[in-house]
């Protein structure tokens, strides 16, 4: 390992072990290639192959120490609630334990049987019996053609832009807190109103596409912090087909919502006019969209934030999740307020995560060199990180986004991110990181997510 966290040495990178193990396999005379299907609603499907030690030949924990972080990665970039397990009985029993009530992946399990209202089950089956690979594609037109609203909810703010053939006739952001209200009929009347004022700027409305912070599955949300202080049974009734219900008061025109990471990604693209673009926003969490190769989504969860990147016993644990090494604590706030300490920055615990975090960026911006290590570290992180995501993404472009990247730090994480990945990755030196200009970072959100339905 060539660069090293300066303030975090133990830091042992996902990819760095996975290729270790890897080359330890190639090594065993005995080998056994082990498939996992991950499969999620209409039975939409993902295959990954990995070839393993052969089970009972004395590598059995090692091969379910790699394993096991690589089925929590595909949980949740994927998303899934139906596991096949072919090649590896003892893999396929290690996980059924671990995804179940009581098992060290509990939060996992419960988390991903909510989201597909389904709970998640891991089978074993003969590598014959596998099911026949399903991939779910959801396009997008660049042309924008005909009367579109595009809408983007958001923590602090909501925007929605009417869309006539391409041309903006309107783009309006409003202030909200949906965050701390507990009625969900402020919400509907919120999304309502903002959208209700796109229509009256286009003669008729032909499609609706929502871009929103959270998982949705078949238009309906699943999880979403916008309504965290909605109780379970109003999320049941009210929420749950919100921007559905939203929909049927402009007619039965087609609608599409999608997480906000996604529409991150499809701006990126539309503005780098390329594809195989990944959008990663760093602020109160690390969330993430992909636009592959074809210029499509791919109907994945991109859930990042609890995705491994660090295999070190001792790293942080997500207080969420319960476990450790996960992308929220490396590329966020949360990372700039775990890094100071060590930098010798004391903050004061009173402070809210987003004042800790603007208080070293002004450090840095004022030329304290211990802020400055901060961002070089993560960027570190980010480096060897964009490498792993490399293994399930085919990436050619990374944007970066959130309160995280802006200013000073930005510039130095960036900086030093290209330079790991680069130079520890020469196979990925094609990967282009950047960031996107400031009219898109606001109101292109909004702009495609109009491009999102099919008319």
């Amino acid at each position: 390992m060539k660069f090293i966290p300066s303030l975090d040495k133990n830091f042992t990178p996902m990819i760095l072990e996975l290729r270790k193990y890897q080359a330890s396999v190639a090594k065993a005379q005995k080998k056994q290639e082990v498939i996992f299907c991950l499969e999620r609603s209409h039975g939409y499907n993902y295959f990954y192959n990995i070839e393993t030690f052969v089970d009972g030949t004395g590598h059995d924990e090692e091969n379910f120490a790699m394993l096991e972080r690589i089925v929590k990665s595909l949980f949740w970039i994927v998303g899934g609630y139906k596991l096949y397990v072919a090649g590896s009985k003892f893999i396929a029993e290690q996980l059924q334990k671990a995804y179940s009530s009581g098992g060290i992946r509990e939060f996992d399990y419960e988390f991903m049987s909510d989201v597909y209202s389904q709970p998640v089950t891991i089978l074993f089956v003969k590598k014959e019996d596998l099911p026949a690979p399903n991939f779910e594609a959801v396009s997008f037109n660049n042309d924008l053609n005909g009367c579109r609203i595009g809408f983007d909810a958001g923590g602090s703010d909501r925007k929605v832009s009417a869309v006539m053939d391409g041309e903006v006739l309107y783009s309006e952001e409003t202030v909200w807190y949906p965050k701390i209200t507990a009625d969900p009929e402020y919400h509907y009347q919120g999304i309502l109103e903002s959208m209700k004022k796109a229509a009256s700027y286009l003669p008729r409305v032909d499609a609706i596409g929502v871009s929103s912070a959270g998982i949705y599955v078949d238009n309906k949300i699943r999880v979403a912090s916008l309504f965290l202080k909605v109780n379970k049974e109003d999320f049941k009734r009210r929420v749950e087909t919100m921007y559905i219900d939203v929909a049927k008061e402009f007619g039965d025109v087609p609608l599409v919502v999608t997480n906000d990471g996604d529409v991150t990604a499809l701006a990126g693209a539309m503005e780098l006019n390329d594809n195989q673009v990944l959008g990663i926003a760093m602020g109160t969490s690390e969330a993430a969209g992909y636009v592959d190769e074809a210029g499509q989504l791919k109907g994945w969860l991109n859930e990042l934030a609890f995705v491994p990147v660090d295999t070190h016993k001792e790293a942080m644990v997500d207080e969420w999740s319960l476990d450790y090494g996960c992308g929220v604590k490396y590329f966020s706030q949360d990372a700039v307020i775990k890094l100071a300490k060590p930098a010798g920055i004391e903050l004061d615990e009173n402070l809210a995560p987003a004042q800790k975090l603007k208080i070293v960026q002004k450090l840095n911006e004022e030329g304290d060199p211990r802020a400055n290590e901060i961002f070089e570290n993560i960027g570190i992180y980010l480096g060897y990180t964009l490498a792993y995501y490399a293994h399930f993404y085919q990436i050619k472009h990374v944007l970066l986004l959130g309160r995280v990247v802006s200013g000073k730090g930005g510039n130095t994480l960036l900086e030093v991110a290209r330079r790991v990945l680069h130079s520890e990755f020469p196979e990925l030196s094609h990967v282009e990181i950047r960031m996107p200009d400031e009219k898109n970072r606001r109101v292109g959100q909004s702009i495609a997510a109009a491009s999102l339905p099919k008319i």
